[in-house]
């Protein structure tokens, strides 16, 4: 018994200098605790070891260094309020951050935690509002959706680059880089506040949205696959446009934050999601690299032949002043090519030189030199620009694109910001917010005018499922879908 009395003490000795240590260097440390019945944010148990970690002292979305002492590895996790156990604050664990820390398989009760909270160069939390160069505050973004907590995530570059995240949608809600003369400047449109983006109703977009299951159009929302048809939803001049009106822009992913310039983004789309085939396991990786570019990775993988055309819908406006239209700046693309379309906007399945058109922009030039050209009728039809180019980075014979190359670019001479784009895909959707100007009240209570902005989407060719000559979009089970695409930043 006293053997037995003695490694007790000792072993609490051993964790109380743990714990001291830990306290001195700012770190909570203490036993993991089950939760029972918890789940992970990605849906899984923990085989039976659950959530881990409730406490009380730090406050929604704190970003928290959560390290196993025991072997040495760490995971940089978000706290979340997690169903009946809300009066305490949970440590949100992906089965991945699980993964990582190496407690999916051990016992979680023998497992010592470590939980230092991240600070900024003024030691202020992460979850500061008044970190955000944008403007942006992250408690407006705090909410429940449908169940699911929503929640705005910052990731940043050592050069003060910041994006502003949320998982509602998987939206980019700012991007802030310098101008010619460092200031810092919001490139990207959208709303303030979760609500606007939720509200379907009065305040519809898809203001910086990671789109799925297949983002542009597909003809009357029909599409063949595996011999059978199927009926998708027709929410556009009859067309399915960006995978219907419950498309992925509208759900709520799992977000991890692994260190400042990474947010990763997770949904299960389940067989049958507005009637597309295949349960989908998607993800979005968002990184913002030190060169100051977005490096945006979107991925997939399914259990059933299905359709994949994932994108990034952010509207720039590089001037600086977003309430004024923004046709001035010059844009650029690698294209010699267009597809056009018919009144619906949708693509007719032909492929058109863009040399002698109003299409051609392989000569950088003003957006408004042709944006109101109503005699040419693709651009009466549009209101605008709202076309896809197929882009010269694209090998058809390779089926695969070169992203070193500069598929896009769009210049504002008032700011000097300069934003390259670089992809894999074959097709750019340009658009020219042809639909703006509704006196909706945007981010900083203004009013967008309409052609405030340009979208540079990467994708399939709109309708490429029935167009068999078109790069395809088929996904079937055991092959992985990657689609890259990056916008790179700088000032001349």
């Amino acid at each position: 018994m006293k053997t037995i009395r003695y490694f007790f003490v000792i072993a609490t000795l051993i964790l109380y200098g743990i714990s001291l240590h830990a306290q001195q260097r700012g770190l909570a440390t203490y036993y993991a605790k089950r939760v029972h019945g918890a789940k992970t944010s990605s849906g899984e148990r923990l085989n039976n070891n659950d959530l881990i970690c409730a406490h009380r002292t730090h406050p929604f979305g704190t970003l928290l260094r959560v390290k196993n002492v025991e072997n040495g590895k760490e995971v940089v996790v978000r706290v979340i309020d997690r169903g009946p156990y809300a009066k305490n604050r949970i440590i949100d664990l992906s089965w991945q951050a699980a993964k990582e820390l190496g407690i999916l398989n051990k016992g979680v009760a023998n497992v010592i935690i470590t939980v230092e909270e991240k600070r900024n160069e003024n030691g202020k939390g992460t979850s500061q509002s008044s970190k955000l160069l944008s403007g942006i505050d992250p408690k407006e973004f705090d909410s429940i959706i449908n169940g699911k907590r929503t929640a705005l995530y910052t990731i940043r570059n050592k050069n003060g680059m910041e994006v502003c995240i949320t998982n509602f949608g998987g939206r980019i809600v700012s991007l802030t880089v310098p101008d010619r003369n460092g200031k810092m400047t919001d490139v990207a449109l959208g709303y303030d506040n979760i609500t606007q983006y939720a509200d379907t109703v009065n305040s519809p977009s898809d203001y910086g949205a990671t789109v799925g299951r297949y983002a542009n159009r597909i003809k009357d929302g029909k599409v063949t696959i595996c011999g059978q048809e199927y009926q998708l939803p027709r929410n556009n001049f009859g067309h399915c446009l960006h995978g219907g009106n419950n498309g992925w822009m509208y759900q709520i992913w799992d977000a991890e934050q692994p260190d400042e310039t990474t947010l990763t983004l997770r949904l299960t789309s389940p067989d049958g999601d507005n009637n597309f085939p295949g349960r989908v396991r998607a993800k979005a990786t968002y990184t913002v690299m030190e060169n100051n570019t977005l490096d945006c990775l979107f991925e997939a993988e399914t259990n059933k032949e299905t359709i994949i055309n994932m994108t990034n819908h952010t509207y720039f406006n590089l001037n600086g002043d977003p309430s004024k239209e923004a046709t001035d700046m010059i844009l650029y693309i690698n294209a010699d090519y267009w597809t056009p379309t018919d009144p619906t906007y949708m693509t007719t399945g032909e492929i058109k030189a863009v040399k002698g058109t109003p299409m051609d922009f392989t000569v950088p030039h003003d957006i408004n030199n042709f944006i109101d050209d109503t005699t040419f009728d693709q651009i009466r039809w549009a209101g605008g620009y709202d076309h896809n180019w197929c882009l010269n980075t694209f090998s058809h014979e390779k089926a695969k694109g070169d992203d070193t190359q500069v598929a896009a670019s769009l210049y504002s001479p008032k700011t000097g910001i300069f934003l390259e784009m670089f992809t894999n895909e074959p097709g750019v959707q340009v658009y020219t917010g042809n639909f703006q100007g509704t006196g909706i009240t945007c981010k900083h209570g203004i009013k967008y005018p309409k052609h405030v902005s340009v979208c540079l989407e990467s994708q399939k060719y709109p309708d490429s499922p029935n167009k068999i000559n078109w790069p395809s979009p088929y996904l079937k089970p055991g092959e992985k879908y990657k689609s890259h695409l990056a916008y790179r930043f700088s000032v001349k």
